[in-house]
């Protein structure tokens, strides 16, 4: 059965930071291609929800959270299997202090 995606505020918040970013150190089209990327392997999940690993930086919290590796970014998601939905939490640039991870 396939999962519904619901991606946070915070998320998609991030991702206009990305692309920003992008756009402006180099152009539109790089930033949109990076933000493709990202989206793009998010699809993935709908099939398979648990083929990213455990996110040991966030394990202290209640809930689970999972990660994907995409270039330089993590992708952190909850699956909930009740209601079949994960949700993206955040995208985490990998080349920032791993502490930041626990702000959202």
């Amino acid at each position: 059965m396939k999962y519904k995606i619901i991606w946070s505020k915070f998320a998609i918040f991030q991702l206009d930071l990305i692309f920003n970013y992008f756009a402006e150190v180099g152009n539109a089209m790089l930033a949109k291609k990076i933000i493709f990327l990202i989206r793009d392997r998010v699809l993935v999940l709908k099939t398979n929800p648990f083929i990213g690993k455990i996110e040991a930086l966030l394990a202290d919290r209640p809930q689970n959270y999972r990660h994907l590796i995409i270039s330089n970014y993590k992708e952190i998601y909850a699956v909930n299997e009740q209601t079949k939905t994960l949700r993206i939490v955040d995208i985490f640039d990998t080349r920032q202090n791993p502490k930041k991870l626990k702000r959202s």
